[in-house]
């Protein structure tokens, strides 16, 4: 009996020394792992994680065929016809000179829309120029603004080796200068020029190019956004399609934010329903800009003019401090605010189960501004909504860890003065010196806590530095989704320097890419004069009001995109590719459609210019489109989300206490498509 009890107790033993083994083995491999395996633990962390969004639909999914579902998602039948085409039709050399002028080394400052517009205007010059141009550096992405080391420059964003090769037959390009200019560089004994914004070409013909055949390198600085003036003489046409490539086929994002920008598409299409595309274009510098500060009611409104104030000491803004902000907005100068876009989207008939995807950044202002669009539709998102932490962190790369919490500033040499002569004075006891202020910080209050204290805003810590820098690759996953997208709707087109800004570019990119794709842009002071219409019972409106408000938006299709031939092209020409990078590709279907629609048609080409008839390649390829037009069949009556329910839930059928004419409604879109009031 004895031996058998101690028999156990040593088996027990045994299977106590064999765990403790096992567990210092598994500790062990676990910390291998989370050393030396970042990026596979956060692929498998991603693989599991379960994301915040979670889809709410309350109706049923329309079908592609229904009326309802064109009018609200279809092509826009006016630009089936136009096509995208940047390859050179004229007189083009095949390929850059073997022997060229020397090296153009850029620097480009701004944000994600103006380094996109610079870099197609430098390869221009480039061409123009018979110059090699080094890859540019774009200044928000160098190694001092606290990026991982692991990435340069350009390579943050893009990809560098595509944007070499797709490029190869236009311009040649390096990805450094040679080792001579190089220490030339260092020792700042290379010409550099400050690039005005919208330089002509006889500007770099009569300026840079001496400048360059004489010391075989320049150097420029683009700071505005755009280096070459956006409309072009007629025999330099050639450009314009060369900005074109690079834009549209030359740029691709890193392959790590590629990846993530496509899974995010994915998952917003998983369940199978199309989703809109909003641009909020509410930015400090915009809104200071256009003097749009009393669109808020707290500390926001005084950054604004803080900004604003900044602004007018360096030139940048030529009027009064102080604007009347509710008469800009009347104007159309201000932002649509995220709450105004929810009723025109709500008003046009899309339900409350709609996906929306916020795109551009960071909205100013915070989550806070878009609350009530979030009260209007069940399923808005954002890039957080649809990755995970690990997926986003992924894209910065190896970055070293900042401690700023604290920050220590070196000791004046009256400081150390100080010290050593409390080191060396008299005899102790002696009372003790005064603890070193603490410098202040703002994080207790948020960023905006200066604002209480000081009329200088702070210089830009590390941390914010390398959050301009992630902003980039926030602002490029958002763009990609946003050209993707079935419908897309911008709050504002403008940016901080008055010129096209973000949504611009997609509106741009759209365009090119498929010009039939829904891309609403409303003219503000349309919008702002209908919303003040029914300002005091703003969530009851009428059949009236929502009739003039689905006019608009239907119109602003085809008219705001004539509008933006005359505006915005005149400040950047990605913002209209038109008709320069566009042909026409009559579809075999329109010998069946009626004469008022031919004629509509061939007055919206007319007016785009497109006259371009597609190379004869392209004939053989089939029309993403289905033909099938949008007044060939009415609305059906009976359905209920046809009726454009305005703030209901999916069970009524009646707006602000009145039932909708479908019929009306049905007469009015036929009227819309024939091109007809």
């Amino acid at each position: 009996m004895k031996e058998g009890k101690a028999f156990f107790k040593s088996r027990m033993k045994w299977v106590g020394l064999v765990g403790l083994v096992l567990s210092a083995f598994s500790l062990f491999v676990h910390f291998l792992l989370a050393r030396f395996t970042e990026y596979g633990f956060s692929e498998y962390q991603s693989s599991i994680t379960i994301f915040s969004w979670r889809p709410i639909f309350e109706t049923s999914h329309l079908q592609r065929t229904s009326p309802l579902y064109r009018r609200l998602w279809g092509p826009v039948g006016q630009l089936e016809s136009v096509h995208p085409d940047a390859n050179p039709r004229g007189y083009y050399a095949a390929g850059p000179s073997a022997k060229t002028n020397g090296y153009i080394f850029v620097r480009i400052q701004g944000g994600f829309h103006e380094i996109r517009s610079s870099i197609c205007d430098v390869v221009a010059v480039a061409r123009f120029l018979n110059a090699t141009l080094v890859v540019p550096e774009i200044q928000q992405t160098t190694s001092k603004k606290g990026i991982s080391s692991q990435f340069k420059s350009f390579a943050y964003l893009y990809n560098e080796d595509q944007f070499i090769a797709a490029l190869e037959k236009d311009v040649n390009i390096v990805k450094t200068l040679p080792k001579s200019l190089k220490s030339a560089r260092r020792n700042k004994e290379i010409p550099v020029f400050r690039v005005p914004y919208s330089a002509s070409p006889y500007y770099y013909l009569h300026n840079v190019l001496p400048i360059l055949i004489k010391h075989s390198v320049v150097e420029l600085v683009v700071s505005d956004g755009g280096c070459l003036q956006a409309i072009l003489p007629l025999h330099l046409e050639e450009y314009q399609r060369l900005r074109c490539r690079v834009s549209f086929h030359a740029f691709r994002f890193r392959q790590d934010v590629q990846e993530l920008a496509t899974n995010i598409l994915h998952r917003l299409r998983a369940p199978g329903r199309p989703f809109i595309a909003f641009d909020p274009g509410m930015t400090r510098d915009a809104l200071a800009y256009h003097g749009c500060s009393e669109l808020f009611q707290d500390v926001h409104a005084e950054l604004i003019q803080h900004r604003r104030s900044w602004m007018r000491k360096r030139g940048i803004i030529k009027g009064q401090l102080s604007v009347n902000s509710a008469k800009q907005r009347l104007k159309g100068s201000c932002p649509l605010m995220p709450e105004e876009v929810g009723i025109l989207l709500r008003a046009y008939g899309y339900s409350r189960d709609t996906i929306i995807y916020v795109s551009g950044g960071e909205v100013f202002g915070g989550q806070r501004t878009l609350i009530p669009l979030h009260g209007m539709f069940e399923n808005v998102v954002d890039r957080t909504s649809l990755s995970t932490v690990w997926e986003l962190s992924r894209i910065y790369g190896r970055e070293a860890n900042l401690d700023e919490n604290y920050p220590r500033a070196l000791p004046s040499a009256q400081d150390e003065m100080k010290l050593d002569a409390w080191k060396n004075s008299g005899p102790r006891p002696r009372p003790l010196p005064p603890p070193p202020a603490r410098p202040k910080t703002y994080n207790i209050e948020g960023w905006w806590g200066w604002v209480a204290e000081s009329d200088n805003e702070p210089e830009s810590t590390v941390v914010e530095l390398r959050t301009n820098a992630h902003k980039l690759l926030w602002e490029a996953i958002d763009y990609f989704i946003s050209v993707e997208a079935d419908v897309f709707i911008p709050g504002f087109d403008r940016d901080g320097k008055g010129h096209p800004n973000f949504a611009s570019l997609v509106m741009g990119h759209r365009l090119y890419q498929s010009a039939a794709s829904k891309t609403y842009r409303p003219d503000r002071k349309e919008v702002v004069r209908l919303l003040e219409q029914i300002r005091g019972h703003i969530y009851h409106a009428n059949h009236t009001w929502l009739t003039s408000i689905r006019r608009h938006l239907r119109s602003s299709l085809i008219d705001g995109l004539i509008e933006a031939s005359n505006k915005s092209k005149s400040s950047s020409f990605l913002s209209h590719p038109v008709p320069e990078c566009s042909c026409l590709r009559p579809d075999s279907g329109e010998t069946s459609t009626n004469a008022s629609s031919l004629s509509a048609h061939s007055q919206v080409q007319t007016a785009l210019g497109v006259l371009h008839r597609c190379p004869a390649w392209m004939d053989g390829e089939k029309s993403s489109s289905s033909k099938e037009k949008e007044n060939e069949e009415d609305i059906d009556e009976n359905d209920p989300s046809s009726s454009g329910l305005f703030f209901q839930h999916s069970g009524s059928h009646d707006v602000g206490g009145e039932d909708i004419n479908l019929k009306e409604e049905s007469q009015f879109e036929d009227q819309e498509e024939d091109g007809g009031d």
